[in-house]
């Protein structure tokens, strides 16, 4: 293995002195990952509450969690000496921030509103109230994306030219009943992650063209397919072609990014994705043109090691150890921008060919 391959930082570094966390919902995500990730971090969590209170009942009693608040009024008591974990449904956080203590710490769970005009809303709320907010955009977090990005900074792979995200994989998406009735499905829960990404690697594009669409092996879900062309200027190219429906078996599916440069390319295996929600480990590949290609050591995976990083550069920014939040709200904005703008795209018809 070379040097070059094995001096990249893939974890986000731990505050120095921790805050106290406060989760407000206790739903599947929190369980699954927020509270491992939280727990290998070494972060405390000492409250939580839901709008099942049996639900967190039981969280906090599998978890060690002290307190059982009654409503996010009663959690709110913690004041500015907490950091507040919001994961509930898009719609809902508006007025959860709203009834948050002004200048708190806050981590948003994604997406950041259920469209932009929500987005705006979240938006100017952090603003009015001078909440140090980010959002849980955690793939930018994950260890092979952390070092596929020094990657490209460094100028490992020369001047970037190509980034494709590729899954064609079999999801089982009975499993989430609750996204049946919502009209924006996949760009708006999962592709989001990858535009997030991109953006992180390439900064914004100047136009898109989408088109995300429903599949009869998926048929109560309005969108499990989607096309996007992310239009960069030259010599960038960046694409997406997403495919949750393949049901022939593990020998053809993929899922990752494909990242190329003038000098080399890297390969993202995203190990999730594959026999969901069992997975597989992440992968990041490495080649210089003409060379070998080589396997970087990982850290760790997206799920649950990336779920580490959003928490640890928001109690940091709140210390004033770290400068900047790396997806703090006025950036997650503008990934919902990206997202709303694919689905304007959706709107406008293909140009047919002249035949004749």
């Amino acid at each position: 293995m070379t040097k070059t391959t094995t001096t990249t930082a893939q974890d986000w570094p731990a505050p120095s002195r921790a805050k106290p966390i406060v989760i407000i919902g206790a739903g599947g995500i929190v369980r699954d990952a927020h509270l491992p990730a939280y727990a290998m971090a070494g972060l405390p969590v000492v409250g939580v509450t839901d709008l099942d209170p049996g639900r967190a009942q039981a969280l906090a009693r599998d978890h060690g969690i002290a307190h059982v608040h009654a409503s996010v009024a009663d959690a709110a008591t913690h004041g500015t000496g907490a950091v507040y974990d919001i994961a509930v449904p898009p719609h809902a956080i508006n007025d959860i921030l709203t009834a948050l203590p002004d200048g708190a710490a806050v981590l948003i769970q994604k997406p950041m509103g259920s469209d932009q005009a929500q987005a705006r809303d979240i938006r100017r709320i952090c603003r009015e109230k001078g909440l140090k907010a980010a959002v849980n955009f955690q793939l930018r977090f994950a260890p092979m994306m952390m070092a596929a990005r020094q990657f490209i900074e460094r100028g490992r792979i020369g001047e970037l030219l190509e980034i494709e995200v590729h899954l064609n994989i079999y999801t089982p998406w009975q499993i989430f009943p609750f996204l049946i009735p919502m009209e924006r499905v996949e760009i708006a829960v999962h592709s989001i992650h990858y535009l997030d990404t991109i953006r992180a690697l390439a900064g914004n594009p100047t136009g898109v063209f989408a088109r995300s669409i429903a599949d009869p092996r998926a048929a109560d879900f309005a969108q499990t397919r989607t096309s996007v062309i992310l239009d960069y200027p030259a010599p960038l190219r960046a694409i997406m072609s997403i495919n949750h429906n393949h049901r022939c078996g593990r020998k053809f599916q993929s899922a990752g990014f494909r990242i190329e440069g003038t000098e080399g390319a890297m390969m993202v295996k995203l190990g999730v994705c594959y026999d969901y929600p069992n997975g597989e480990p992440d992968e990041l590949w490495f080649c210089r043109n003409g060379g070998d290609w080589e396997q970087v050591p990982l850290t760790g995976s997206w799920f649950i090691e990336a779920f580490m990083g959003p928490m640890r550069n928001l109690q940091r920014f709140d210390a004033g150890e770290d400068e900047q939040l790396f997806t703090g709200v006025e950036d997650a904005y503008q990934t919902m921008a990206l997202v709303e703008a694919c689905f304007r795209a959706m709107a406008i018809p293909a140009q047919p060919p002249e035949l004749d």
